[in-house]
């Protein structure tokens, strides 16, 4: 062995991942016991703010903490500037990211920028973020994927959960299930590029994707059970990239396709939605079993088609052409020159996707 080896990693973990019902009550007892102290920001939005923060906040109080609250919209640069100008102005010491994915992203950016101490409360599971140290932030047409602070607690109260709208949580479903296709496409790029890779971050991820689609029968709209089912996989999702300092475990070429749709039909779907369409797709591009894994989203609940997603075909085969082009450092089964036009509409038709 080498005398002069030099290879070192940090891993950031959740210290506390709570879920369940009711747990939300928890969140000022979790506080008190990391010792924090001082001033906190709840980051949520109108429609959570009524639902879960009145929760939040009572804890909060109730172990002595004085809170403040802001209310702000979509995971934008503009609204992360307000969430930072705020948690200044009343010299918070810690922040609270309350609600579904964006709010939990503007928070764990800030707390990240400002080096405070950061909560996750999710009160939806549309994607596995809840728990991840990467933070998606809009930036003009752009949708970025940053690194951002691990939460320190991740608290998921199913009961709160279970009233959010069954989409979204059919999308954190979708989302979880692309796993699947991410995961090969870091193996090959293993295989091919010497990409660095992650057994113990994969198997996570794997296993997260399998306890999905073997569960999916049971994951159905108004059931606090089936929240239970899928929460403890959207939560492994989130730290499997904590184990591999990086989203590509979670994250390969039916991301890209996910984003650059963003962009071609912006606000058309959920971005679990179309990261589960499009891991049908990179499945048989590997070679595997897509039918299972539409069959799946199907039973879900999911989309699995371009009409379902609300786009359009010719909106869905510019998706694929393009979705090499996202990411020059990764590495997929697209490939460096990506699908043709015909490729990619045969691709769509082989897999009942168009």
């Amino acid at each position: 062995m080498s005398e002069n080896f030099m290879k070192a990693r940090t891993m950031s973990f959740p210290r506390t991942v709570m879920a369940g019902h009711d747990c939300v009550q928890q969140v000022g007892a979790v506080c008190e016991e990391f010792e924090l102290k001082g001033t906190a920001l709840i980051v949520t939005g109108p429609t959570t703010g009524p639902l879960a923060s009145k929760f939040v906040r009572d804890s909060l109080e109730a172990k002595g903490f004085d809170v403040q609250q802001i209310e702000v919209g979509a995971a934008t640069q503009q609204n992360l500037i307000k969430v930072e100008e705020v948690a200044k102005d009343i010299k918070a010491s810690f922040l609270l990211g309350v609600g579904g994915g964006s709010k939990i992203d503007l928070a764990k950016l800030a707390s990240m920028n400002l080096k405070k101490p950061f909560l996750s409360i999710a009160t939806s599971a549309s994607h596995d973020g809840i728990a991840s140290p990467r933070a998606s932030i809009k930036d003009g047409g752009n949708s970025l994927s940053l690194n951002a602070k691990t939460p320190m607690a991740v608290i998921a109260d199913t009961a709160l959960i279970v009233k959010a709208p069954y989409r979204l949580l059919a999308s954190g479903c979708a989302d979880v299930i692309s796993n699947s296709t991410a995961i090969l496409d870091w193996q090959l790029a293993e295989r091919l590029r010497s990409d660095d890779f992650s057994s113990s971050a994969s198997n996570l991820a794997k296993y997260a994707a399998e306890s999905i689609i073997e569960h999916a029968a049971l994951i159905k709209p108004n059931l606090e059970e089936s929240v239970w089912v899928v929460i403890r996989p959207v939560i492994i999702s989130g730290i499997s990239m904590a184990v591999a300092s990086s989203s590509r475990p979670t994250s390969g070429s039916e991301h890209m396709f996910s984003h650059i749709l963003d962009r071609i039909a912006p606000g058309k779907a959920l971005h679990g939605e179309q990261c589960g369409v499009g891991s049908i797709m990179m499945m048989y591009l590997h070679g595997g079993d897509w039918q299972r894994i539409r069959k799946a989203l199907q039973m879900i609940g999911a989309p699995t088609t371009a009409k379902e997603l609300g786009v359009t075909e010719d909106q869905l085969i510019e998706a694929l052409v393009h979705a090499h082009e996202l990411r020059k450092d990764r590495y997929t089964i697209l490939g460096d020159r990506g699908l043709t036009p015909d490729a990619a509409e045969r691709l769509a038709r082989i897999t009942s996707v168009i």
